[in-house]
């Protein structure tokens, strides 16, 4: 296959206007003391020319992140469609990715967002009493009113948007709540779950992978578990095929043996790197640290970077320091570890490098694995999916949206790549 790479691009590199209580990356400021965290020009220009260039595929995404990206004005996202069409290849479409709080969205963005299909990630933590506990902004303030009219303005202009929700020790009690509320009172059909795991640094410190203890934000490993197996449960009776949720994806693929399909359950990775506003490149959105730094796009191309002995070390990293006790395990066809950015503690027999959410992972795989199994030889056999349902939707099986997305493109879910925190 051709090579390929992803890039989390940040043009305004740590900065936003909301400051939530578990954001890793809000820290990463400490990386860039004099800067005024603005994408210049020649790096924008430069970022887009040397992606399509790199890239003979049929579809190339343009992924903006933060921080928050919308702090950048309008102009500068107008000015990026300008230089994607310079640039496009023959042959090639490009697919812009936006993940936001949502609270700078008005008409005018979305218009955009439609007229020029960017698929738009909207963060929440699900409905206001839980959404606000740690989604604040700089003034203390709650922000949950203002996302809802940013969802609602998504919908008034048909962006097609998905839900990216964090699980932390408050909301992760309320699982049903939670998966409710985006799937009645919202009406998303993609969501995706992602735990929050915050290591305490040196210091007291958080916000970069180091430390082998956690914040009381973080999901507790069993709470994690319990979360995902009761909103299998009931996606399982009623939802498949309707709502897609990343989480359950991702770990099917394993059953029907494609795992990595989502980067967190790969065997290895390396894939997916972050581009910070000055043109830096780091290993993955989840290690912009010095360690894992590889280089500038002004100095050196982005596919040379990619391909660099380092980046291919940290992508085999995953698979060659998995632990004796991951090896063995009957789920490692389907989780390969998770994400090395949360193995940490030491296994049973004191081998380090075991994934701190191991045992609530273990145990939702477990739980999962018959209906599973199920719904894999249905896929097998050409059927859909959400036969594994007791009583499927006749209009949905006609269709054939019964089927997950496997593709690994990220047009479902935002973040098919992996997990992200903003």
């Amino acid at each position: 296959m051709p090579f390929s790479f992803h890039v989390m691009a940040k043009p305004t590199g740590s900065r936003c206007n909301l400051n939530c209580s578990y954001c890793f990356f809000l820290k990463k400021d400490q990386l860039y003391p004099a800067s005024d965290f603005r994408m210049k020009e020649e790096v924008h220009e430069t970022y887009i020319k040397q992606l399509l260039e790199a890239h003979n595929a049929p579809q190339v995404t343009v992924a903006w992140q933060g921080g928050e990206p919308t702090l950048m004005g309008l102009d500068f996202f107008r000015r990026s469609i300008e230089l994607q069409k310079k640039y496009q290849k023959p042959g090639t479409t490009v697919e812009n990715t936006f993940q936001t709080n949502g609270i700078l969205l008005n008409d005018e963005w979305c218009r955009f967002f439609h007229e020029n299909h960017f698929l738009v990630g909207m963060s929440m933590d699900g409905p206001k009493e839980l959404h606000d506990i740690y989604r604040k902004d700089k003034g203390g303030d709650g922000t949950f009113d203002r996302v809802m009219k940013a969802v609602r303005m998504l919908q008034k202009h048909s962006v097609e948007f998905n839900i990216l929700c964090t699980v932390n020790s408050k909301n992760a009690a309320h699982p049903l709540a939670v998966y409710r509320f985006f799937r009645d009172t919202l009406k998303a059909q993609y969501i995706q779950f992602i735990p929050i795991v915050e290591r305490v640094n040196e210091n007291g410190q958080t916000g970069f992978q180091a430390g082998d203890r956690v914040t009381e934000r973080s999901v507790p490993p069993e709470q994690w578990g319990r979360f995902l197996i009761d909103i299998f449960d009931e996606w399982v009776k009623r939802d498949v095929g309707r709502t897609f949720v990343l989480n359950f994806d991702g770990a099917l693929a394993g059953w029907l043996g494609r795992a990595g399909t989502v980067c967190i359950f790969g065997r290895t990775c390396g894939g997916g790197m972050a581009l910070e506003h000055n043109g830096d490149v780091y290993s993955c959105d989840h290690f912009v640290e010095p360690g894992y730094y590889l280089g500038n796009i002004m100095q050196a191309p982005m596919r040379e970077l990619a391909e660099s002995d380092k980046q291919r070390k940290f992508g085999r990293d995953k698979w060659d320091a998995l632990p004796g006790f991951c090896r063995e395990c009957d789920f490692l066809f389907t989780c390969n570890g998770e994400c090395p950015k949360n193995r940490f503690i030491k296994t049973p027999d004191g081998e380090p490098g075991l994934n701190y959410l191991c045992k609530g992972y273990n145990s939702f795989f477990q739980h999962a694995d018959p209906k599973m199994k199920i719904m894999a030889e249905l896929i097998r056999n050409g059927r859909p999916a959400g036969d594994v349902m007791p009583v499927p939707a006749a209009g949905d099986i006609r269709n054939g949206r019964n089927q997950p997305c496997f593709c690994g493109s990220g047009r479902k879910t935002k973040h098919c790549h992996g997990a992200k925190v903003h």
